[in-house]
């Protein structure tokens, strides 16, 4: 990073965005805010542009956490159901079902992908969430690392409402996330509406705080702060292990532990955070 030490501050690594507020807010954390009022709906140039950023941030060595947002109104309301990206997508393959299907097929894991790019990304990912996060919302919230909300926030698995199966992750993630195969079917077969408290009781969200958007954001950027300070192959090694575990037999995890182990724990990061705790000094570790 080079200029001000002030903060919060531009973050210009990237470039220019359209659709999302790209800020320092801290040393090593970056904030990613949705930017397309009145209420951050999606349309194919935000997901494309999101995925642009996240695969930036993975090979970013000054990113060592981010916090996701959204500005004005909410954190998202989900699709823009007056985009028709899909339908020009059908139109530009022809009137062949099987070269429509094919093309709506790549549409949609391009889709997923862009939004599995969080997870992909190596670096934690915490949410602030507030107002409302709806449909798509969902599907991003799910794969992020840590979900904070502000305690009047409200939720929806929305899809069936607009006729469709949600189809970017949230019926894959969300009921390993929640552990709760009923209320996950209940929430995304009925599209009911349901709070942050009741997403903090299923086990959706870690945290909720009271004073609005504000408050929330203020509570993931100082978490933000605390994960950027450790070590970053920590981290990494952390994160990649968690995601693992997720999708395979606990035996299957620890084999994969013990090889990722076998090379990580000769980091330089070992001896420098040792040090640091016997010496009750603040770390300085090597970028990643």
């Amino acid at each position: 990073m080079s200029g001000s030490s002030s903060y919060p501050r531009p973050f210009e690594n990237f470039g220019t965005a359209k659709l999302h507020q790209l800020t320092w807010e801290a040393e090593g954390v970056l904030r990613v805010s949705f930017k397309r009022g009145p209420v951050n709906s999606w349309v194919e140039p935000m997901w494309r542009e999101l995925d642009a950023i996240f695969r930036h941030v993975a090979t970013d060595t000054d990113v060592f956490a981010v916090v996701l947002s959204g500005e004005g109104r909410c954190f998202t309301a989900g699709l823009d159901l007056g985009s028709d990206s899909l339908g020009q997508v059908m139109e530009d393959a022809g009137p062949d079902v099987a070269r429509r299907a094919f093309a709506m097929k790549r549409w949609v894991g391009e889709f997923q992908a862009a939004v599995s790019q969080m997870e992909r990304c190596g670096k934690p990912v915490i949410a602030a969430v507030h107002n409302v996060a709806y449909g798509l919302g969902i599907d991003l919230l799910c794969a992020v690392d840590i979900r904070l909300a502000e305690s009047t926030a409200r939720f929806s698995v929305k899809e069936v409402d607009a006729g469709l199966a949600a189809d970017i992750g949230t019926l894959q993630r969300l009921p390993k996330i929640v552990g709760n195969q009923s209320l996950v079917r209940e929430l995304c077969f009925t599209a009911r509406e349901f709070s942050a408290k009741e997403a903090l009781d299923m086990g959706f969200l870690s945290q909720l705080v009271d004073g609005g958007r504000d408050a929330v954001l203020k509570a993931a950027i100082d978490m933000a702060k605390v994960v950027a300070s450790k070590a970053p192959v920590a981290l990494r090694g952390t994160k990649e292990l968690l995601l693992h575990a997720r999708d395979h037999t606990v035996q299957q995890g620890l084999d994969f532990t013990a090889l990722w182990s076998a090379s990580m724990l000769q980091s330089e990061d070992i001896p420098v955070a040792m040090a640091a705790v016997m010496q009750k000094q603040t770390p300085k570790f090597a970028k990643l």
